[in-house]
């Protein structure tokens, strides 16, 4: 075989379709669009739209609910606070959630701070926070540390 006998299969690539190019191409004048109307024109969105029967995404069930006074917590790891202490960035003694955002660990602390177990925690950490997994607590608590659930602080 040589370079100049490479060929593509039959019908494999079509040529493209010229519209609008006169009568004798036959998709000119109107350019295969019919005549009048909505998809006659140019800038034509109708998706979704069933010719007047309901449309399939107002036929289907509404599905769920999402609380409007839904509390939002700052969610922390054990992984990171290890991280912050080992770099001194944290004094492992008294970590509250003051301390977390003073540090720059969390950003701010929504409804409060919320911590979970991904990561390892070696040091020994007194960690006063608004909600915890039990699977922290544990760790924590394995770690020789104390981790207390306070209640959220009131709102200033």
């Amino acid at each position: 075989m040589k370079l100049h006998e490479l060929r593509d299969n039959p019908g494999a690539t079509k040529p493209r379709k010229r519209v609008g190019r006169g009568p004798g191409s036959g998709t000119g004048k109107t350019g295969g669009r019919g005549i009048k109307g909505q998809k006659s024109r140019s800038g034509v969105a109708i998706n979704g739209y069933e010719g007047g029967q309901m449309p399939l995404y107002q036929r289907l069930p509404k599905r769920g609910f999402n609380k409007p006074n839904r509390k939002k917590f700052a969610v922390i790891n054990l992984g990171l606070i290890q991280k912050f202490i080992d770099e001194k960035k944290l004094d492992a003694g008294d970590i509250t959630e003051d301390t977390l955002v003073a540090s720059g660990l969390v950003r701010r602390k929504l409804d409060g701070v919320r911590v979970l177990a991904k990561g390892e925690l070696t040091a020994k950490a007194n960690i006063t926070v608004t909600g915890a997994s039990k699977s922290a607590v544990e760790a924590v608590e394995k770690a020789g540390g104390k981790l207390t659930v306070a209640a959220p602080a009131a709102a200033e």
